[in-house]
């Protein structure tokens, strides 16, 4: 349980890159500050990175809190909840 290595992001890099190219994906949602952090090939916090839609390929991207930190975090709970209708909303499944 550990936040991994630039290095080590990078190693994975190109398997990901590759399972993107098959999934083709509409829509990605990163949870948490790795995940979007790596994805979007930034340092910005995940407070600044949520509410926003970014794209990665084709895919749009929505970032937010990871759900271990809604376990330390209860209060988060109703940010995540309002990132999920963003996500939904912009899916069309009426968020």
């Amino acid at each position: 349980n550990r936040t991994p290595a630039p290095e080590e992001v990078s190693n994975c890099r190109g398997f990901f890159e590759r399972q993107f190219e098959v999934i083709q994906p509409e829509f990605i949602c990163c949870l948490g500050t790795t995940a979007a952090q790596a994805l979007l090939q930034t340092t910005e916090p995940i407070g600044r990175l949520r509410r926003r839609w970014f794209t990665h390929g084709r895919a749009r991207v929505l970032c937010t809190y990871h759900p271990s930190y809604l376990l330390r975090n209860p209060a988060a709970k109703k940010d995540v909840w309002e990132d999920m209708q963003m996500l939904m909303g912009e899916m069309g499944l009426g968020g």
